[in-house]
């Protein structure tokens, strides 16, 4: 199944990319802790809903190495789930930023997973869940832009 959503944030491209590559712990939302043994792995979590009616799962996050092009840059991710393996897909996801003008900065997820639980699962996925995991990478991306923005607007203070 394929995941498709992007935000813009109000930040210059540079900031953003320097932001976004210079330590996930800085803009990963929800994120728990390194995850021990895993040495690149980090302990996140991931959900949906409101504060109060909130949905989330312990998730081991990996942020590989970014692919450079001359007009945006991507940043492939995968998270797996931290229990019940067999329940809940991996996903496989790139984090994409590009500029938008000169004071903009695009900023997207592309993800993919496969359902758990062969036949009876891709049809639950057809159902409903697919729906949650639209949610779930939905509410990732957004608090993604958030803290990037955070972040960049700190970025932007310790540079002017």
């Amino acid at each position: 199944m394929f995941i498709r959503y992007f935000v813009e944030i109000d930040h210059p491209y540079e900031v953003v990319e320097a932001t976004l590559l210079d330590d996930p712990q800085r803009w990963i939302p929800g994120l728990a802790s390194k995850a021990g043994a895993l040495s690149d792995a980090l302990l996140a979590e991931v959900g949906f809903g409101s504060e109060k009616t909130r949905v989330e799962k312990k998730v081991f996050l990996e942020v590989h190495e970014p692919i450079a092009f001359p007009s945006r840059m991507l940043l492939p991710i995968e998270w797996r789930p931290s229990s019940a393996h067999g329940l809940f897909p991996e996903l496989l996801a790139d984090l994409e930023i590009a500029p938008m003008g000169s004071k903009r900065t695009h900023l997207s997820i592309s993800a993919r997973y496969d359902p758990p639980l062969g036949m009876v699962g891709r049809t639950l996925d057809r159902a409903m869940l697919h729906r949650v995991a639209e949610l779930t990478v939905k509410d990732f991306l957004d608090r993604t832009a958030s803290t990037l923005t955070e972040a960049a607007r700190g970025r932007r203070v310790e540079a002017g």
